[in-house]
């Protein structure tokens, strides 16, 4: 949440030609609504349902880069399933990095919406400490501050 999975992601897939997906976006296209408003009007089981299995048919796809969200990992497997079948790599940062991140787009953050700023350290402190031990399972871990547009040529170098 706020590394930069989808900033990365479509850039290197410009600098690759690979095709580039986010999977929230392909989710709200397909159920007409923002990951927000499925939370909200179907829950975040239902959403996390729909993420996994959506995963599982677009990650059969060769030569692509799919940016997932911060807790897709986390559920039903996702994190063992990424890594049997493609190069999983942890955009990894520090939680003052990403709140300022998070900040700059706190609507399109279910998650962190109702949270007030005075309490977001905390809270993805916290996000960060649930997370951790399915992010480090990743292949391959960069951390945020050394990424350019050339980091793609080294993950490619090291999924070999």
């Amino acid at each position: 949440m706020g590394s930069g999975k989808t900033y990365w992601g479509k850039l290197w897939a410009v600098e690759t030609g690979m095709s580039y997906y986010d999977l929230d976006d392909v989710i709200e296209k397909q159920e007409g609504m923002s990951v927000e408003a499925i939370f909200e009007k179907k829950s975040e089981n239902y959403f996390r349902e729909q993420e996994s299995a959506l995963l599982r048919t677009m990650g059969k796809q060769e030569d692509c880069i799919i940016s997932c969200g911060g807790g897709t990992p986390c559920f039903d497997g996702n994190m063992q399933w990424m890594n049997e079948n493609g190069t999983t790599v942890y955009l990894q940062a520090n939680p003052v990095k990403l709140i300022e991140n998070i900040l700059l787009e706190i609507d399109k953050r279910p998650l962190l919406k109702k949270i007030n700023k005075g309490e977001m350290l905390f809270f993805v402190e916290q996000k960060l400490k649930e997370r951790d031990p399915f992010y480090t399972q990743a292949k391959i871990t960069l951390s945020v501050k050394d990424l350019d547009v050339s980091s793609i040529r080294d993950i490619i170098q090291k999924s070999k």
